[in-house]
């Protein structure tokens, strides 16, 4: 016989992205990249947030961070846009409104 381990009661381990989120914050990306501005991106899973960050080359500081801080959840929002320098550009409950900045910068980009 086997082992059996309980599964962590309480809080998680560690803050992640759902599926729907995840495919949402993707597919931005995929779009800055198609519009040639983003490059690379990165992923970290913290114990207190779950960050997404997009780069325009590698070696940078990430241009945005999406944080997701569920902490926060019941205060702000639990979504935020961090900006090359740090400082929180949105702030928010939802994904959608969060992104919009950056969607409409998108806009802009391919109008250009």
């Amino acid at each position: 016989m086997g082992i059996v381990t309980p599964l962590p009661v309480g809080r998680p381990s560690q803050v992640g992205f759902e599926r729907l989120e995840l495919t949402r914050i993707l597919d931005l990306y995929g779009r800055m990249v198609a519009a040639g501005h983003w490059k690379d991106y990165a992923i970290q899973f913290d114990r207190d947030a779950a960050v997404f960050a997009a780069f325009r080359r590698a070696a940078e500081r990430p241009e945005y961070r999406i944080e997701k801080c569920p902490a926060l959840r019941n205060r702000q929002g639990m979504w935020a846009l961090v900006n090359e320098a740090g400082m929180i550009l949105k702030r928010g409950h939802e994904l959608g409104p969060v992104l919009a900045p950056v969607e409409r910068r998108l806009m802009k980009l391919v109008g250009e």
